[in-house]
C-alpha cells in the first residue's frame, strides 16, 4: 500500500499537491477519467486524473463534482494542465479546500502515465518487500514448530512479526500461552469470551474488543474438532502478508495438535493395556509392557477408581470422566482427586464402568490437598457440563498386586453409590470384623445364611435371581437376609458394609465349607 505522499516524492515536480496533504492514508489504486461522475467506476482510496473536462462548467458543478468525490472515499483529485486547462479553476480550488479534499497538478511535460507507472512500479517494490517479510518470518516459524517447546515458540514468533500480543488457549483447558507477558491481565477475560465461539463450535475466525483491545481469534482444528484458539491483537493493521502468516501459525497449531492426538492414542492405548494386565493379576507383564512403550515405571501401590456415567453425559474417555470426577460431590466437599494422573492415566474400560490407576496419597493425610484436585479455571470453562449421573468410588492403598481383590468391592460399591457422588470403600482384604461376620454366618445352625448372602449381593439384591440360583422361594431368600442382618446388626445394602463384607464372601471362611 503505497501513502499519497512517497508517490508525490517518488515522481519530484510530477505530482505537486496545491498545497500540504492532508490525507496519510494509502492510495488503492491510480484511476483516469473525463465522465462527470465517474464515482460508478471507484471503490475509493484512488488518486482520480482528469485533464479538466468535467471542470469546464459553471461553479455549482465544479462543487458537486467536488463532493461526490469525497463522498465517495476518493483519496485526491490530480488534475493534468495543458490539454483542457492551462491552470487551476479558483472554483475547484476552492471547492477542494471546503471538503478538505487533496488536490494535486500534473504538469504538461509530465502524462498520466507517468504518474500511473510510477505507482504501479512503487506498489510491486512494497508488495515484494512484504513478500519476502513474509516468507522469512514463515520460514522461522516453521523451525519453532520442530522445537519441543514449538507452541510457545510459533506464539511468540508470532507476535513479534505482527508487533502486538498472541496466544493460544487449549479448548481442554490446560496452560495458556500467551506472549508477551504483560498480556497475561486479559488472558482470565479472554477465557471467558473464547468459551462462547466454543460453544458455538464456529471454525470462521472472529474479531471483538475485549478491554481496549482488538482481537482477532481463528479456531485451530483438525477433523473436524476444535483443539483451541489462537488470538492475536496486532499492533498494527494487519496486511496481506500477515493474514498469511496468520494462516500458517493456525496450519502450524493444527498439524502439532493432531500429532499430540495420535501420539496420545497410542500412549492411551498402551496404557489401557497395561492396567488391563494389572486388574487381572498379570503384575510382572505389566511392567514389561510399560517399560518396553515409555510409560513411567508403575508404583508399587496405588488408589483404584471405579467411575460409571451414563452414555448423555456429555463427557467421553477417560481423560474426560477425570475431569468430571474432580466436581463430584464427596462427603458433601469438594473432590480432591489428585491432579498428577500421569499422561495418560493407566486405565480401561469395560462397559460403562471405567477404572483408573491413581497415585496412592497416604492415608494419615485423609483428602488430598484441595488445591491440587480442584479443577483449574481452565476445566471450569471447557469443561462446565452436567455430572448428575456420574458416581465413583475410590479404593484405599492397595498393593498393584492385590487390585483384581479389589475389584469385586468396587464394583458393588458402585452400584450402591448415588449419583453425582464420589464414595470410598473399606480395605479390601485384611477387615477382621468382616471375616467376624463370614464365620457369624457359617456357623448359624438354623439356615444357610452364608450362601444366602453371598448370592443376593452378588445378584445385587434381585430376589427372583438370587432365590433361583440357591434353589429356595424368594420369600424364603428375604427371611435369611432378614435373619443375617439381625444376627450381624448391619444392614447389608449399607455402602461401607457391603465393601468390607464382599471380598470376605469372595473366599470361604475359615473352617467353614464353601457351597459354590
Amino acid at each position: 500500500m503505497i501513502p499519497l505522499g512517497e508517490l508525490c516524492a517518488a515522481l519530484g515536480g510530477d505530482l505537486e499537491p496545491v498545497r500540504p496533504l492532508l490525507s496519510t492514508r494509502s492510495l488503492t489504486g491510480v484511476h483516469i477519467s473525463e465522465l462527470g461522475d465517474p464515482t460508478t467506476y471507484l471503490d475509493g482510496g484512488e488518486l482520480l486524473l482528469t485533464t479538466g473536462i468535467p471542470l469546464r462548467g459553471a461553479d455549482a458543478g465544479i462543487r458537486e463534482y467536488v463532493r461526490r468525490l469525497k463522498a465517495k472515499g476518493v483519496l485526491a483529485l490530480g488534475l493534468g494542465l495543458g490539454p483542457v486547462l492551462n491552470e487551476i479553476p479558483p472554483a475547484l480550488e476552492r471547492a477542494c479546500r471546503a471538503q478538505r479534499f487533496d488536490l494535486l497538478v500534473i504538469p504538461p511535460r509530465a502524462g498520466f502515465q507517468r504518474v500511473s507507472r510510477a505507482y504501479w512500479s512503487l506498489s510491486e517494490r512494497d508488495g515484494q518487500a512484504d513478500l519476502v517479510s513474509s516468507l522469512g518470518a514463515q520460514t522461522a516459524l516453521a523451525r519453532a514448530a520442530t522445537r519441543l517447546d514449538a507452541v510457545s515458540a510459533v506464539v511468540r514468533g508470532l507476535a513479534q512479526a505482527l508487533g502486538g500480543w498472541a496466544a493460544y488457549l487449549p479448548s481442554d483447558g490446560t496452560r495458556t500461552t500467551c506472549w508477551p507477558d504483560n498480556a497475561q491481565p486479559i488472558m482470565g477475560p479472554l477465557h471467558t469470551a473464547t468459551r462462547d465461539l466454543h460453544r458455538e463450535a464456529t471454525l470462521s475466525p472472529r474479531t471483538f474488543a475485549l478491554l481496549g483491545h482488538t482481537i482477532v481469534e481463528y479456531p485451530i482444528a483438525s477433523d473436524g474438532r476444535v483443539h483451541g484458539f489462537l488470538t492475536v491483537s496486532p499492533g498494527r493493521a494487519l496486511t496481506p502478508a500477515n493474514r498469511q502468516v496468520i494462516a500458517t501459525v493456525c496450519m502450524l497449531l493444527a498439524i502439532k495438535a493432531h500429532q499430540r492426538d495420535l501420539a496420545a492414542g497410542v500412549a492411551a492405548t498402551f496404557a489401557s493395556g497395561v492396567a488391563k494386565l494389572l486388574a487381572r493379576g498379570h503384575t510382572e507383564a505389566a511392567r514389561i509392557l510399560a517399560e518396553d512403550t515409555g510409560l513411567p515405571e508403575l508404583p508399587e501401590c496405588v488408589r483404584v477408581l471405579a467411575l460409571s456415567a451414563s452414555s448423555e453425559s456429555g463427557e467421553t474417555g477417560a481423560a474426560g470422566l477425570l475431569r468430571a470426577a474432580r466436581r463430584l460431590d464427596r462427603d458433601g466437599g469438594i473432590a480432591a482427586l489428585p491432579r498428577g494422573l500421569g499422561r495418560p492415566p493407566l486405565h480401561f474400560t469395560e462397559g460403562s464402568l471405567t477404572i483408573v490407576l491413581l497415585p496412592a496419597w497416604p492415608e494419615h493425610a485423609g483428602r488430598p490437598d484441595p488445591g491440587s484436585g480442584a479443577a483449574s479455571s481452565g476445566e471450569r470453562e471447557y469443561h462446565g457440563r452436567a455430572v448428575e449421573d456420574l458416581r465413583g468410588v475410590v479404593s484405599p492403598v492397595v498393593n498393584v498386586a492385590e487390585i483384581p481383590a479389589a475389584l469385586p468391592a468396587l464394583r458393588q460399591s458402585l452400584v450402591h453409590t448415588p449419583p453425582g457422588r464420589l464414595g470410598g470403600m473399606a480395605c479390601p482384604r485384611g477387615d477382621s470384623r468382616a471375616r467376624e461376620w463370614v464365620q457369624q454366618l457359617a456357623g448359624y445352625p438354623r439356615a444357610e445364611l452364608l450362601p444366602s448372602v453371598r448370592e443376593y449381593l452378588r445378584h445385587l439384591g434381585r430376589w427372583e435371581d438370587a432365590s433361583r440360583v440357591l434353589g429356595v422361594h424368594r420369600n424364603t431368600l428375604r427371611h435369611r437376609v432378614a435373619v443375617a442382618e439381625q444376627l450381624l446388626g448391619v444392614t447389608l445394602t449399607d455402602p461401607d458394609v457391603l465393601a468390607s463384607l464382599w471380598p470376605a464372601l469372595d473366599a470361604p471362611a475359615p473352617g467353614a465349607e464353601d457351597p459354590r
